[in-house]
Parts: structure tokens; sequence; C-alpha cells
């Protein structure tokens, strides 16, 4: 396939690319260049610089083509780098390694220092990047720590000030968000805590859907229902599970409902546990509006870590909320579907019933 587009002066107002460039569009940013004739130079799709008429616009598969085709690089958006995008992303991840490395979070400003940005800044793209806050990606690792610490065998107290917390108050300020349980609970694998569920059928066959005392903490799909309980309690080894009554059944209801008709919202709350880089994956999941999909490829570069496709997909694999957390939306980078956890035709038919549907939020209140 030759690199130059051979669109037609005449049809450039009325390519879909135009219009990317009339918008500025920095998602179009990668896929495709184009160049000016009068000037020149070759642009990103979100180039700042004054728009050119239509008729002296030729399109681009890549930068390479248009300095072959012999344009050179615009000085302001300059498309032959990394994309604005993709330096913030390193930037954040930069951001992250430091926090990570740290036995206490580092102030905003000396965080911001660090990857060279101002404060403002640093801190309204770090949550657009990974979809938390500097101090909440912060919090989440160290409770990932403790968790970690926990069943390691440590001793609750050493686990506490391994993790970093200063004290044992204020890590009892926050263990339920931490650990959900008790820490000797979580620690012997979730004992004494108790865990509702119950199982349904729906279009997509079995169902299950379980609650702990802070919200929904499994939705499973499958053919077999005796399966479905065996994942729960391989999950909460510990756990004393019990069945649903009729109210909870309601529940159930509700969820099936979502499945069926994506529009009218999931409103319950969530209790969603996993390591930091698994809740950042999660958001940038949630963050994808219903009836469209996005790449592992980009949702690692929309977290900041361009470089962890194969850890996004594991996350997405992780994932014990079907439907609330939509890993579903997930394709490969040429847009096939695989990589679900519970069937690629499943996959298939919760994206057939949300296409054309708008977006609608999944609440995850306490």
């Amino acid at each position: 396939m030759n690199a130059i587009d051979t669109t037609t002066t005449t049809g450039t107002s009325s390519d879909p690319r135009w219009q990317s460039i009339v918008d500025r569009d920095a998602a179009a940013d990668g896929t495709f260049i184009y160049a000016v004739k009068t000037t020149g130079v070759y642009c990103r799709p979100s180039c700042a610089s004054r728009l050119a008429r239509p008729e002296n616009v030729q399109f681009f598969a890549s930068a390479d083509a248009a300095a072959q085709a012999g344009f050179r690089p615009c000085k302001r958006c300059r498309p032959d780098g990394p994309s604005l995008t993709q330096r913030y992303a390193d930037k954040i991840a930069a951001a992250c390694k430091i926090i990570d490395d740290s036995d206490s979070l580092p102030s905003l400003a000396s965080l911001a220092k660090g990857v060279g940005m101002s404060a403002y800044h640093f801190h309204r793209v770090f949550k657009q990047v990974t979809g938390l806050t500097p101090r909440r990606y912060a919090a989440a690792r160290r409770d990932e720590r403790i968790r970690g610490e926990l069943q390691g065998g440590r001793s609750v107290t050493q686990a506490i000030f391994d993790a970093g917390y200063g004290s044992n108050s204020r890590f009892y300020e926050n263990v339920d968000r931490t650990l959900g349980m008790k820490p000797k609970d979580y620690r012997a694998g979730g004992q004494n805590n108790q865990i509702k569920f119950a199982v349904g059928e729906c279009s997509l066959g079995s169902i299950l859907v379980a609650q702990s005392e802070r919200g929904i903490c499994a939705i499973l799909l499958g053919d077999d229902p005796e399966e479905l309980t065996r994942d729960l309690q391989d999950r909460f080894p510990r756990a004393v599970l019990i069945g649903g009554d009729a109210e909870f059944e309601q529940l159930v209801a509700m969820v099936v409902g979502f499945i069926q008709a994506p529009s009218i919202g999931l409103h319950l709350p969530l209790d969603i546990r996993g390591t930091a880089f698994q809740q950042r994956v999660w958001q940038a999941l949630r963050n994808i509006p219903a009836g469209t999909t996005a790449t592992y490829t980009e949702i690692a570069e929309r977290i900041g870590a361009p470089k962890a496709v194969r850890a996004v997909a594991q996350a997405c694999a992780a994932n014990a909320l079907a439907v609330a957390i939509p890993c579903h939306r997930v394709v490969r980078n040429d847009g096939a579907l695989s990589g679900y956890r519970w069937g690629v035709e499943r996959k298939r038919a919760l994206l057939k019933m949300e296409d054309g549907r708008a977006a609608v939020p999944v609440d995850i209140g306490s």
C-alpha cells in the first residue's frame, strides 16, 4: 500500500480526517499525518497552528511518509516525536515510580518538579491519565503493600508499619476501605466475613452476584451455576457464604436488567479490590463510553504505562465484576474480540446490546 494518500483536492473537505484537523482532535494523533503544500510542513491532526485551506492539504499514513515526500516537521506540534499524550503518559509513569519507591507520599510540588511540570498542571494531568489523584494512587499502593504483608503471614502490627503507615490509628481509620474486613480476618483468607450470593439466569447464561458488607464484590458469568459458586469460594476461601433471600434476588434482577438494557445504568455500591495498577486499569475501563471500544494498547497509554500492554490484559482478566467494570469493551489492536474471561461470544453479545446506547455511569459509592 502506498504511504501517500491520493485523496483528491476536491474531496479533502469531505474526508473525515479533515474534520479531525478542523477540530484539532488529539484522539486522531497517530492515525495519520497531514501536510500543507504551501508551507512545506507536516503536522499532527491536533496541531494548534493556523488552519490551512483544504485544497492545500495532503494526507499521509505516517511522519516518515510525509518526510520522504519532501515535507519538514512542524516546530509547534513536533509530529516526528512522541505525541503530547505520550509525553504526558511518560511523565506520569515517572511520577508513579517516584511514589512507588518512596516510603511516604512526596509533596505535590516535589512530584511536579521531579517531572518538570507545574503543580496545578501535574495534578490535573495525573488524574486524567491514571483516574486517581497522586494521593489516592499512593494510598492504593500502600493498601496493596499491606495486603501483601498480611497474606505473607506478617503480624498485623508489623504489616501496618512495613506498609508505610505511621501509626496503627491511621491504618484503622481506613481499614474498611483497605481490606473490607478486620486485618486478622483478611490474613485468614476472609474468615468471619459474610458474603451473600445468588445465581440467576440471563440471555448470556448463568450469572452469580455476590455482595459483601461494602457492596457488590463479584458478578460472574458462565454456563454452570455450580462452577460459578466454586469460583466465588476460591476467591473468598474462608468467608461465610450465605444464599441470598428474596430481597437479595431483587438485586440480582437489577444486574440482569442492566445487562439486557445498558441504558438504564447500574446504580449499586461496588466492593472493588485490586492492586494499584489494576485499579488504574479498571478506572480507565469505566471511562470507556458504552457502545464503543478501546484497545489494550490505548488503555496502557491512558494510564501512563504504554509498555504494560500485557499487564493491562492481565488486569482485565482479573476483573471479578463483569459489566460493572466493562472489560468487554477492550479489543485487540486489529479490532478483533479476544481475551474475555467469560467467553468471546458473551463479549460480542454485550457489545451488540450496547451498540448505539448512550454512555451510562456506574456508581461506585460505598
